[in-house]
């Protein structure tokens, strides 16, 4: 299942700033391919997320020079897949220029409807978005001073990301048979991460592995306050012995 977290605008803004007129190494550079624009917002967009969308053909990623999503680097693709986008990853909607927000994206086109450059906004000076932008590389550039004929905003909606099954207490609290999930709930709906990712301590030398966990015992040896009646509590000796004494002595 999925789970929405905030697009954090100010790492999106601070990255724009940072390599708005150089190239970052960890990313091919595409101005001899048809231009940097994209691949540099995208590249803002996912320091801002932290989550790319593997999906074959119609994702959003960049694996290495080759391995990438048409969307990362394609304008019209990278439109279609935030404004569409309904699974892991970054999502969006078209709003007005003027209600932009820092770290929205601006896309410039022509009057056929076409549209062939992408920019990030990095700040407002007078109601004006600033922008920054590979190809003609640009940093805090007014909106404008660019020439074009039309233009569109995509508002940074939120981020999608893949969670753990929440409710897999549910089925056994419901039937009264468990407060906890049993090994098998936890299999089958994936409550929590795999085995290998325990949050055990590491082995000290000793051979001890850490305290063990709830996954390490057996559901019904784990003694709960539930399982056990009233007469099984009883007061420690100097509290019952406290209970003798007259009430202005306590």
């Amino acid at each position: 299942m999925t789970a929405i977290k905030p697009y954090r605008r100010a790492h999106a803004v601070e990255y724009a700033k940072t390599w708005a007129l150089s190239r970052n190494p960890l990313f091919s550079s595409f101005d001899s391919f048809g231009g940097d624009c994209t691949n540099f917002i995208s590249q803002c967009v996912f320091a801002a997320s932290c989550v790319m969308n593997e999906t074959p053909t119609f994702g959003w990623y960049y694996r290495a020079p080759g391995d990438y999503a048409p969307a990362w680097t394609g304008v019209p693709f990278f439109y279609n897949f935030l404004t569409s986008n309904m699974e892991e990853g970054p999502f969006g909607v078209e709003i007005p220029i003027e209600s932009a927000e820092m770290g929205d994206i601006i896309q410039l086109g022509r009057r056929d409807g076409t549209f062939y450059h992408t920019l990030i906004v990095t700040g407002m000076r007078d109601g004006v978005p600033l922008i920054c932008a590979h190809d003609n590389d640009a940093l805090d550039r007014p909106l404008n001073s660019y020439v074009y004929d039309r233009a569109r905003c995509i508002h940074i909606s939120g981020v999608r990301i893949v969670v753990p099954v929440w409710d897999c207490c549910f089925d056994g609290m419901l039937s009264g048979t468990s407060i906890f999930p049993t090994p098998e709930s936890t299999a089958a709906l994936t409550c929590y991460p795999p085995e290998e990712e325990s949050d055990a301590l590491p082995d000290d030398g000793t051979g001890m592995t850490g305290m063990p966990t709830a996954s390490d015992m057996p559901p019904q040896s784990m003694e709960r306050p539930a399982d056990r009646l009233p007469e099984d509590f009883t007061l420690p000796e100097s509290d019952a012995a406290a209970d003798d004494l007259p009430e202005a002595e306590r």
